[in-house]
């Protein structure tokens, strides 16, 4: 019995002895690293991306994160955010500008230099982060004085602790300097540059790194299992949405759809159509800076082009309506970038033919409602008449070839023309015309 319970502890030392030899190189041999593609401008879908990613890297206790970035910048205050998520990341956060011939355009340089390591790919750049006042205004200088200070702050604050050039960073900012990837190399603004995803992992494998927390990890990225979160259904159809242009194109198709149903009313398709493109543009537009007085000068222009159909101003209602819209569209946005604006292209086609349409219809509209109705007796209002009989005060008289019995207040001859003005129980009420011999003939 001795014996058989010596044999069974031996046993189980030697199996508790082998798995504490290799736990170690069975963990060192699958590190995991959670893959993100930021491909697009920085925007709020961007940073429900990149959250989805840190508790996607959380969940997996993963051993580092990889952020791919292609980006020409975006929102300054979903970069903030992004960077705030950045840092207080439990797992450490590689930013990786890849692949060649992309880029970290301002928002992006934000970004790229909130990462614990920061690289870059061959023939990639990055900078030119001065801060640019949403919708291409400008600042007095004071307020441009203010914006710069307190976007540098914001940089000094996380690149100092990152033991990275304070000075160069400042000048991406203030003086919209770009760097390639070996001058951000050689200032101190990366870690290393790699030519591949995997040269980067299996370059930093070992590596101590002093967290923004303070605290000290060692990377174990070497032949790391690579696991790609890529962008949902949802996330892709969201970003597309942030395309002003898209938004723009959309809110006019919707709104031609809506007017049409209201004057073909029960056609019931353009109007549930052109509803669910308005909201779908709204939709967009909430998750853009948009420009409040934009959308005063749009409603402006609408009701001149309303005005344009009603009254008689040779085109110049609809001519400043249609300029009112097209300064409208292209204003419309705030973003601080080319991508995040409407292109002035989309906002003149977009302005011109929703004028033109516009005007046409509401004039089509507006005669439509003034022309009189073509059957029963009230087509008869307004027409001239030959009086057959002597009406004193009733006889009959000619209308449209028909013979109707008519009433006049006045004594009116045999010949002479009459107005008829108004319709009772089949009686014409006329009024007599005085006309010469010649106007009755022609008559």
């Amino acid at each position: 019995m001795n014996n058989r319970n010596l044999s069974r502890s031996v046993v189980f030392f030697f199996l508790a002895s082998l798995a504490a030899f290799f736990a170690p190189i069975c963990k060192a041999a699958n590190p995991q690293v959670v893959v993100l593609h930021l491909n697009d401008t920085i925007q709020p879908i961007s940073d429900e991306y990149l959250t989805r990613g840190l508790k996607k890297a959380e969940d997996l206790h993963a051993d580092a994160i990889l952020i791919e970035l292609n980006t020409p910048g975006g929102l300054l205050d979903t970069t903030r955010e992004m960077v705030r998520k950045i840092l207080d990341s439990p797992t450490p956060v590689i930013v990786y500008v890849a692949p060649s011939g992309s880029r970290a355009g301002s928002a992006g340089f934000f970004l790229l230099e909130a990462a614990d390591i920061a690289a870059m790919a061959p023939g990639t750049n990055a900078g030119a982060s001065h801060p640019v006042i949403e919708g291409g205004g400008t600042l007095d200088p004071i307020m441009k004085q203010k914006l710069e200070n307190d976007t540098t702050a914001f940089l000094r604050s996380y690149t100092a602790r990152r033991n990275r050039n304070t000075a160069a960073a400042e000048d991406a900012v203030l003086n919209s300097k770009s760097y390639t990837e070996q001058e951000a190399l050689k200032l101190s603004l990366l870690t290393l540059v790699a030519s591949s995803d995997r040269e980067l992992l299996d370059t930093i494998d070992g590596r101590t790194i002093t967290r923004f927390n303070g605290a000290s990890t060692t990377l174990h990225t070497k032949g790391a299992e690579l696991v790609v979160v890529d962008p949902t259904t949802r996330e892709q159809l969201l970003d597309k949405l942030t395309n002003p242009n898209l938004a723009v194109l959309f809110l006019i198709a919707g709104a031609l759809l809506i007017y049409l149903e209201f004057n073909v009313p029960g056609t019931i398709v353009p109007g549930a159509v052109g509803t669910l493109l308005v909201c779908i543009s709204l939709f967009s537009l909430n998750l853009l800076p948009v420009r409040y007085t934009a959308i005063m000068l749009i409603i402006g222009a609408l009701a001149l082009m309303v005005l344009e159909a009603k009254f008689a101003s040779h085109g110049v209602l609809a001519t400043v309506g249609t300029l009112a819209l097209v300064f409208g569209l292209l204003t419309l946005v705030d973003g601080p970038i080319p991508e995040l604006q409407v292109h002035p292209a989309t906002a003149i086609a977009a302005g011109a033919a929703f004028g033109l349409i516009t005007v046409f219809l509401v004039r089509l509209a507006i005669r439509a409602r003034q022309n009189k109705s073509v059957v029963g007796v009230d087509a008869l209002i307004g027409l001239t008449a030959i009086a057959q009989q002597p009406l004193s005060p009733s006889g009959q008289v000619l209308v449209h070839g028909e013979l109707w019995q008519a009433e006049s207040p006045t004594p009116v001859a045999p010949g002479e023309t009459v107005k008829v003005r108004a319709v009772r129980n089949l009686t014409l009420l006329v009024d007599r015309i005085p006309t010469g011999p010649s106007q009755l003939t022609s008559t």
